[in-house]
């Protein structure tokens, strides 16, 4: 039976606890970045970055506020990135049964650099990133080698507040709905993101809006000219899910 990942942002603290920890596993080496005014580092994914906690500042209340969402791939239960690299190398991008992980292998390299960012665009969270050494597509492996050996994932294992959780796909939507209406008591406004077709579930306490750009996927195209990205992203969102 597929897995399911939630993600309770009201109970991050931001201590990239969980970005480290998937750095480590994965034995990536370091990426030099710049201070841009944020402690928000790396600014994005990387061939060498699976996991990023992104940081908003906003004023909501009067009062100033961190709003903390660790990104990573959602996993999508259809994942359109695999029915577009199909198209041109099949294998490149598979669904493991048991997990419902979405994993990318070395057939990604045969991918031209066209076909590549066609896989990145088709994607409505601008998750997959291209490794230009070895032409390689990579993201968040949902640690499928440690799944498979009966662990956790290695951002699970070591996050020390209980915002990651995983589990069989039921019971984690089943905590999940049972969170939001509880921290719904002190955040109205809270939310689950795209919980009906995505493997990694997130809670979040403010609108939507406020969070990263691909926080979720988009409801309806910005006023002029349409993105190719938006697009694609538009098609890949199952009509009954759309909300107004």
């Amino acid at each position: 039976m597929p897995k399911a990942f939630f993600i309770d942002t009201s109970r991050c603290t931001a201590c990239r606890g969980c970005q480290v920890a998937c750095k480590e596993w994965h034995e990536h080496r370091a990426v030099p970045t710049l201070q841009r005014g944020t402690h928000q580092n790396p600014p994005d994914f990387t061939p060498f970055n699976y996991k990023i906690v992104r940081f908003n500042e906003h004023k909501i209340d009067g009062k100033i506020k961190w709003l903390f969402f660790p990104d990573q791939c959602r996993h999508c239960t259809s994942p359109p990135c695999k029915d577009a690299a199909d198209a041109y190398v099949p294998g490149a991008i598979v669904q493991d049964e048991a997990t419902g992980a979405v994993l990318y292998t070395d057939k990604t390299k045969q991918l031209t650099i066209d076909q590549a960012q066609e896989v990145r665009d088709v994607c409505p969270y601008a998750i997959p990133v291209r490794d230009e050494t070895t032409g390689a597509l990579s993201k968040c492996d949902w640690c499928i080698d440690r799944q498979r050996a009966g662990m956790k994932p290695a951002c699970v294992k070591t996050c020390c507040t209980g915002s990651m959780n995983i589990g069989e796909r039921a019971d984690m939507l089943a905590l999940a709905h049972k969170t939001l209406a509880k921290v719904k008591e002190k955040h109205p406004q809270a939310q689950l993101l795209d919980e009906d077709y995505l493997g990694v579930i997130y809670l979040i306490t403010e609108p939507r809006n406020l969070y990263y750009e691909y926080a979720e996927r988009p409801v309806r195209p910005a006023p002029g000219p349409m993105t190719r990205q938006a697009f694609l992203a538009m098609l890949t969102r199952p009509v009954t899910s759309m909300r107004g």
